[in-house]
């Protein structure tokens, strides 16, 4: 991934938990032993606790975005051929919803609540 800054902070090992991780997606125990962590319930115990700091968190959740964010392109792509070419009309109604949501048009939520009975109070002040 990106040399981000908060990457001083992490070690190589919790770096290449993330990386193999976010690159892969992957479970712990495997990535654990990818980069570099002791075999077995050892090594994912101790990266699973090193995904728990808060500076390791920031790191993944940067990465995350940023592959997320390279993604982006082909997910549009294919919810605009769904909404295009799907055969199932249901198909291309869910997606031209989304497409439209994402645009900003979506309808507006609209809820109607009723009360139906009296209430009475009485106030003594003597």
């Amino acid at each position: 991934m990106n040399n981000i800054s908060n990457t001083k902070k992490l070690t190589p090992k919790q770096q290449a938990l993330v990386d193999t991780l976010v690159a892969k997606g992957c479970t712990v125990t495997q990535a654990a032993k990818e980069a570099g962590y002791a075999d077995g319930d050892s090594g994912r115990v101790t990266a699973s606790k090193a995904l728990k700091q808060p500076h390791v968190q920031q790191y993944m959740m940067q990465c995350v975005t940023e592959q997320l964010g390279m993604n982006a392109t082909i997910a549009a792509s294919k919810v605009m051929k769904l909404a295009t070419g799907a055969k199932s009309e249901y198909v291309q109604l869910e997606a031209s919803k989304d497409i439209l949501d994402r645009a900003g048009f979506k309808p507006i939520d609209r809820s109607q609540v009723q009360v139906a009975g009296d209430i009475k109070v009485s106030i003594d002040l003597s």
